[in-house]
């Protein structure tokens, strides 16, 4: 009698351990891939209420005692995990060990100005909280990965501190010829070639020639300058008129000599390093050439020819 109840006791056994291990790899109850948010300083505990929460898995409880033997060693991370249909337990552990987390992304482009910048993060229904219109020139253009109900603010943060890290870096590598004599010059003087080409390629020539400008003296006479007391940097939408041509203030470059205020926009690495170390050139002036890019004139006489034939083009295309 004793030996039959060894036998039943052992295979009891047999069948919980089977049970116990089947739990922890068998297909959970997932019907529909979803998404978890894993909040910082989350134990294991409260990871797998979340879990039972969303329905990824059947019991907090279960999947921690399983989770005490077969992932042991195994450290979950923060943040925002998409769990596919039918995980298992183990699965999932991975999933959260790994630290997968959904990318989000938030673009600013290069020469944005910072009241789109602030309108673009207010807008992004996947944050949280308010900011302020941050400072011109202050947001380094890139894209940055944020996660699901951040504030805002924290991403600004990241934006901010990149590009205080970024002219720190290349103000350490301006050569001799630059005309800017402290980093917020740079950032100015870059906003400005930033808006006047779309080129890469441009950017150290246009740099050149607003540094021969100020090398002699000679207004730098940029439109982007007239345009932004205006609108703070986006579109005007219409022609400059000539009264705002003539208005004195501390940004437009066609009544005063030398650099505006502060920055028109939030200038892109290419287009500081480009400040910093400007094209070597005689050129004094540029104008489009209707294909995208500039044609560069040394004297007046060749840039009002150039001039003329940019004029030539938009007449033909109806501009004019």
């Amino acid at each position: 009698m004793a030996k039959w109840a060894v036998v039943v006791a052992a295979l009891l056994l047999a069948i919980i351990a089977g049970n116990f291990i089947h739990g922890w790899t068998a297909p959970g109850p997932l019907e529909r891939e979803t998404t978890v948010i894993i909040k910082p300083g989350s134990s294991m505990v409260s990871a797998a209420r979340q879990l039972e929460k969303s329905g990824a898995i059947k019991s907090a409880d279960a999947f921690v005692s399983r989770a005490k033997i077969f992932g042991a060693s195994n450290t979950i991370k923060a943040g925002e995990f998409v769990i596919p249909a039918k995980s298992s337990n183990s699965d999932i552990l991975s999933i959260l060990a790994e630290g997968k987390t959904v990318q989000r992304m938030v673009t600013i482009p290069e020469g944005m100005p910072s009241i789109m910048v602030y309108e673009r993060l207010m807008a992004n229904d996947q944050l949280t909280g308010s900011i302020s219109v941050p400072a011109e020139g202050s947001v380094l253009p890139d894209s940055y990965a944020f996660d699901k109900n951040e504030p805002r603010a924290a991403v600004l943060k990241r934006m901010q501190d990149a590009m205080t890290k970024t002219i720190a870096e290349l103000w350490q590598e301006r050569s001799a010829n630059t005309m800017v004599k402290t980093p917020l010059e740079a950032l100015t003087l870059a906003s400005i070639v930033e808006k006047e080409t779309a080129l890469k390629s441009e950017l150290r020539m246009v740099s050149g020639v607003y540094s021969n400008r100020l090398r002699t003296g000679m207004r730098l006479q940029a439109d982007p300058t007239i345009i932004y007391p205006i609108t703070k940097g986006k579109s005007l939408g219409r022609r400059i008129r000539k009264s705002e041509i003539r208005d004195v203030n501390d940004y437009n470059t066609y009544a005063m000599a030398g650099l505006p205020k502060g920055p028109i926009a939030n200038p892109s690495r290419a287009a500081i390093a480009a400040v910093l170390n400007p094209q070597k050139t005689n050129a004094f002036y540029f104008v489009a050439d209707g294909k995208g890019g500039h044609i560069f004139a040394d004297t007046l006489q060749e840039h009002n020819a150039n001039v003329a034939k940019w004029y030539a083009i938009r007449r033909q295309r109806g501009e004019m």
